[in-house]
């Protein structure tokens, strides 16, 4: 085991998504949108096992379908709005130390992430082993400097936020960047220690605006579905 790295991408699909309906098996450009998650996991080739933390038989039994192992079902305690992700891989690296399983590094893949790619998921992981990182996350740059935005003042106007920025350049403003929502590569070590996603050592995947969508509203999933077919027209 000491000198072996054993990996597991954890694709988080509970039931009970509210905004959207059913969400995690929806379909998205011709099929459920977590069998991208899965796909995408497998054609990478550096997961030793691939599961669905779910507390839903017919998202296990679409997740089964596509190839994933559902070794067994999420608690009632990670199954509500409440629970955090690092709640659940950390109750999922729980039960498989149970049955005598133990990783070194986990991926977990968000099950609404259509854009993840095999190609992304690989360097990812190639770069968190590489560099000794405690986690590596994809990325994207705020298309809009966050320095220079407004806010609405108690009298209804207009203020900017911060003022000594608003008459910079764009070019002359450190870059901000955020989550892409996508996935999270993970030193089992160092997350059981630190129970959250960036830690002391976290290296960024950079990624591109268009390869990049919250899906949260169903006007996010159709924006979400244009810059699939547009990605897969090219």
């Amino acid at each position: 085991m000491e000198n072996r790295k054993y990996t597991l991408a954890i694709i988080t699909a509970r039931g009970g998504s509210k905004r959207i309906p059913r969400k995690n098996i929806k379909e998205f450009c011709g099929k459920p949108i977590v069998a991208y998650s899965i796909e995408a996991a497998k054609q990478a080739g550096v997961f030793d096992e691939i599961m669905v933390s779910t507390d839903d038989e017919e998202i296990a039994e679409v997740g089964r379908q596509y190839g994933a192992d559902i070794p067994f079902f999420r608690s009632s305690g990670t199954s509500d709005d409440f629970a955090t992700t690092a709640d659940v891989l950390l109750e999922v690296l729980e039960e498989y130390e149970k049955r005598g399983k133990k990783f070194t590094h986990i991926c977990c893949i968000y099950p609404t992430a259509p854009f993840v790619t095999a190609q992304n998921l690989k360097q990812a992981m190639e770069q968190l082993t590489a560099k000794q990182a405690d986690s590596v996350m994809p990325v994207v740059r705020f298309s809009f400097p966050p320095q220079r935005s407004v806010i609405v003042g108690a009298n209804g106007n207009l203020t900017p936020k911060w003022e000594e920025y608003m008459n910079c350049r764009s070019q002359d403003l450190e870059p901000f960047y955020h989550d892409c929502g996508q996935f999270y590569c993970l030193n089992v070590e160092s997350f059981q220690k630190e129970q959250k996603m960036i830690m002391n050592h976290t290296l960024p995947l950079f990624m591109d605006e268009m390869q990049v969508q919250d899906i949260d509203t169903e006007e996010d999933w159709r924006i979400a579905e244009m810059k699939y077919r547009i990605l897969n027209e090219k």
